[in-house]
């Protein structure tokens, strides 16, 4: 499937330069707060490697990163509730300092779920920073240490979201209007 050609099915709502000019907000709050200290990045793929290499050279620190990956969505604009692990850490964490890197809180299944675990991996500290917070959409009460943006309750792609692994590389965070047509052919099985 193509982007779609009209603006009103790719509302943009938070432009590249915006992104940017929080992104770096974020990184110097960061650094005040681990100044002096090894901070070991966490990013939850797939949706949060963007906002992670920006978010990296915004900070002022030492750091190390890895990467794990959930899915709670599969092809679908909802989360279906069940957290399933996709890439589990390279290295252990016990007594560092770790800041787990998001793209959206939205349900908070996930984010619970993430919590639980990586705290049994007994860190020194454990924090989060999301990109983009969706409280509407909140069934469990979790909140995020840092956060980009508070966001209305649309299903957002770009900037390394996507629906159906597509849209990921939209510099700008948009709302995605698809038509039932559009949605059947999204979720069509690619051709063999």
């Amino acid at each position: 499937m193509s982007l779609p050609q009209s603006e009103n099915q790719l509302e943009i709502l938070l432009d590249a330069e915006k992104i940017q000019r929080r992104v770096k907000e974020l990184g110097a709050e960061i650094t005040a707060e681990y100044r002096g200290r090894p901070l070991h990045l966490i990013g939850i793929l797939k949706g949060s490697w963007v906002f992670l290499a920006d978010l990296i050279r915004a900070l002022d620190l030492e750091v190390t990163v890895d990467f794990l990956g959930f899915t709670s969505y599969g092809d679908g604009q909802s989360s279906s509730g069940q957290v399933k692990i996709t890439k589990d850490l390279d290295s252990s964490i016990e007594g560092l300092d770790v800041l787990v890197v998001e793209d959206i809180l939205d349900t908070g299944h996930t984010f619970q779920y993430l919590r639980g675990l990586l705290s049994r991996r007994k860190p020194k500290s454990l924090k989060v920073v999301t990109l983009l917070d969706k409280p509407l959409r909140r069934i469990n009460p979790v909140t995020a240490d840092y956060v980009g943006f508070t966001i209305p309750d649309a299903f957002v792609v770009g900037y390394g979201l996507d629906f159906a692994q597509k849209f990921r590389g939209l510099p700008e965070v948009r709302v995605l209007h698809l038509t039932p047509e559009q949605l059947a052919e999204v979720r069509a099985p690619a051709p063999r």
